[in-house]
């Protein structure tokens, strides 16, 4: 049976490496948070630049593919094999949430897409975005469409 989506990465990353980026996200979060809405809104527009761990390995992967079809077609036919190699390591990663490259990246500080929303809407709350939204009943569409609209801005 394979994880949930948002717990693949985590599940096979080092317990220590987790509380390290958990760590960083949390004085990130504190750091703009006391720095007021403007930081904020910086970094909220930073934090839809990073690429999450899957962007990553995909943009590693297919380097790698063209780096070896490369060698492959102009320097040694052997070279074929890192597309090969690189197509298992997608697989295992798709299936299991690891593959090698996997370990460097998050020691890196490498986050998932929840781990950058956390961050996200944290800073989002901090800022006010969502005390709207608990206003109204649950039947209110316009609760929903502030609801939504917060969790888009």
């Amino acid at each position: 049976m394979t994880s949930p989506t948002t717990m693949r990465v985590p599940e096979h990353t080092a317990g220590h490496v987790n509380d390290w980026i958990r760590r960083q996200t949390e004085q990130r979060v504190a750091r703009y948070a006391e720095a007021g809405s403007s930081a904020i809104e910086h970094r909220l527009e930073e934090l839809d630049r990073e690429w999450d761990i899957e962007r990553t390995l995909e943009a590693n992967a297919a380097t790698v593919a063209l780096v070896g079809l490369g060698l492959g077609a102009f320097v040694d036919r052997r070279f074929y094999i890192l597309p090969a190699a690189v197509a298992g390591f997608l697989l295992q990663h798709a299936l299991q949430g690891w593959c090698p490259p996997m370990p460097v990246f998050r020691r890196m500080g490498v986050r998932t897409a929840s781990e950058i929303d956390e961050e996200r809407y944290a800073l989002k709350a901090l800022r006010g975005d969502f005390r709207d939204v608990a206003t109204g009943d649950g039947h209110d569409p316009n609760r929903i469409h502030r609801a939504i609209h917060s969790a888009r801005r």
